[in-house]
């Protein structure tokens, strides 16, 4: 896990080499173990290390292999390897190191782009290529990766981060009219290749983009599940698909186990974490490090779920650790460098969660495990059952989607934003053109496939990325491999949908762990204060979004702000977010962003 940019020019100009160093430098917290630039002709690539594998300095980025005229700069983890390692070495590869990196940089020699075909793991990464000057942008298939890019003059310019190209300058900051439609209607989920500033973008995820020495490029996707099940698998019985589900995620948790330092866990108490923590145990990890959250409670709604994160740190005999959020001494102090720390602005109110429980996970171990991903890849969410139900020929599954999952209607934002950022229905858009895809027939499927591909990507993945990050941490998430995301598409969806959500995976789960943590009210990171702000977290809005800067952007109309003012706890969205926050959360990190 690290962060990476870089720059290719397309004419005869210099790179701004003291630009990219800015960029660099602004992504340290991702990469605090080294740092390193290296220019070849009209491309240039900066790098920030964490040393998770190969800890010594032969490992170092960015890597360059003279003999195969090949540089590379890469964020992520290959799991397997050793395993293709062995195999290059067959091909009469040489290497000098014993990390990932270098398999990375071979693998793009011997295979070309197909080698991402061979790769078990999350990463993003950059080649470069000496003797043509061509340059190679990938993601990884799930999108765990980031990667920002930036059309200049002459020139393009990346990072792992957007603030990072922000730092370099240059950047057109206005707003993009499409991504703020999507931000305040897509639980703030802005699908790539927007962002919500007009002169950045992002690489799709399961995505390629191959740039050559006079600017020409092409973009393809190389991954797209589908579901369906497969011929021979249609006779298989819901025990057969527990057994499936079981032993690719035993593969799953054991891949990413693969470091030079300990792999700790992120424990909320829920199923998902649980069973990793499970696993783990039955694999024969002991003395595990396990690390929960929780927050001051608001009213009737509980802030914490230690009750279940004990269970499975007392039946496993973890050493676990807690930390407990106040918003006077810890939310409120620490809501501006978690604010800082996103990449985008991300509306989910655990974001801080995330920040506050990394900064005590990274004193200890610097990877971990985390559960994000089940609920979109094996149908935990409430919106999936009632689109099986009502499956019909007349049925608009794309509406009811839409329904349960946007913050507003397209009326609603009419009245939030000023008159010149208004535009067509996109959000709304996008969701009907997604459903329409090949791939997925069934409703429920369909609703999969975009959360898969599109909210999961920009929501919880991107906030487990960028929080962890902030501390140095690198996050591994299992229910994101590859291949157990393929086999679960293929999983009829009666036994993801039966038993309230999730069947076949908590079927798994009681073979497994302690039944007291799958049989219980579905949780969540509960972060009330910011759900129902009062007192201080209140002021703290009211003084962000009635401030003279906000007042001068002209992005919020103001009977909508004082709308949601008069009135925070009655303006939820059907997420159960606060509509207030979400505009909050936009001013600040425009804010932050010195925007």
């Amino acid at each position: 896990m690290c962060g990476f940019c870089g720059e290719i020019r397309f004419d005869d100009r210099p790179i701004d080499l003291g630009a990219l160093n800015a960029i660099n430098q602004s992504m340290q917290p991702r990469g605090p173990d080294g740092s390193g630039m290296v220019q070849q002709a009209r491309i240039a690539l900066g790098h920030r290390r964490l040393s998770i594998i190969d800890l010594s300095t032969h490992a170092s980025q960015p890597m360059v292999d003279s003999e195969l005229g090949l540089t590379v700069a890469f964020n992520g983890c290959i799991y397997n390897y050793k395993q293709l390692r062995t195999e290059l070495e067959a091909l009469g590869y040489r290497f000098f190191s014993h990390g990932d990196t270098e398999v990375v940089l071979k693998a793009f020699h011997a295979w070309g782009t197909n080698c991402v075909h061979r790769f078990q793991g999350m990463f993003a990464f950059a080649v470069a290529e000496r003797d043509n000057g061509r340059l190679t942008l990938v993601r990884d298939r799930l999108g765990i990766k980031p990667l920002y890019f930036a059309e200049l003059p002459g020139a393009l310019r990346f990072a792992s981060t957007l603030p990072a190209l922000l730092a370099g300058g240059g950047i057109d900051t206005d707003l993009d009219a499409v991504a703020l439609h999507h931000y305040m209607h897509f639980h703030a989920v802005v699908p790539a290749p927007y962002t919500i500033l007009r002169g950045v973008r992002k690489l799709p995820p399961a995505s390629m983009r191959v740039i050559e020495a006079d600017g020409t490029s092409r973009e393809q996707i190389y991954w797209t599940p589908r579901f369906e099940t497969q011929p021979e698998e249609r006779d298989y019985s819901f025990q057969d698909w527990q057994d499936l589900v079981l032993q690719a995620l035993r593969t799953a948790v054991q891949r990413r186990l693969v470091a030079d330092v300990d792999v700790g866990v992120l424990l909320s108490g829920g199923l998902d974490s649980s069973l990793i923590v499970g696993l783990l145990a039955e694999q024969g990890q002991s003395g595990l490090n396990t690390f929960s959250v929780g927050f001051e409670s608001v009213g009737d709604e509980a802030g914490d779920e230690f009750q279940y994160s004990d269970i499975i740190a007392k039946h496993y005999g973890t050493t676990h650790h807690k930390i407990h959020v106040d918003s006077a001494s810890r939310l409120l102090p620490n809501l501006p460098g978690c604010i800082q720390a996103m990449a985008e602005p991300m509306v989910s109110h655990d974001a801080i969660g995330f920040y506050l429980l990394s900064q005590e996970v990274a004193k200890h171990v610097k990877v971990v495990q985390s559960g994000q991903g089940a609920d979109e890849v094996f149908a935990g969410y409430h919106w999936y059952p009632p689109l099986a139900a009502d499956s019909g020929p007349d049925t608009d599954a794309a509406a009811e989607y839409a329904r349960v999952f946007c913050d507003r209607d397209h009326q609603e934002y009419l009245r939030a934003v000023h008159p010149r950022l208004h535009g067509n229905d996109h959000s709304r858009d996008f969701i009907r053109e997604h459903f329409a895809m090949a791939g997925a027939d069934a409703a429920v499927d369909k609703a999969l496939r975009i959360d898969q591909l599109i909210m999961l990507v920009d929501d919880p993945v991107k906030r487990v990325d960028n929080m962890t990050m902030a501390w140095g941490l690198e996050a591994r998430v299992p229910f994101l491999d590859h291949e157990l995301v393929e086999l679960a598409a293929r999983i009829p969806a009666e036994h993801k949908l039966c038993d309230e959500g999730k069947c076949v995976l908590k079927a798994v789960g009681r073979r497994v762990i302690p039944s007291q943590v799958i049989d219980r009210p579905k949780g969540y990171f509960p972060v009330p204060a910011l759900k129902y702000p009062r007192g201080e977290v209140l002021d703290m809005m009211r003084d962000t979004v009635l401030s003279q800067r906000a007042r001068e952007r002209r992005l919020f109309q103001t009977d909508y702000v004082e709308e949601l003012l008069a009135a925070p706890e009655q303006h939820i969205t059907p997420l159960r977010g606060s509509k207030l926050w979400q505009v909050a959360l936009l001013e600040l990190w425009l804010q932050q962003q010195g925007i």
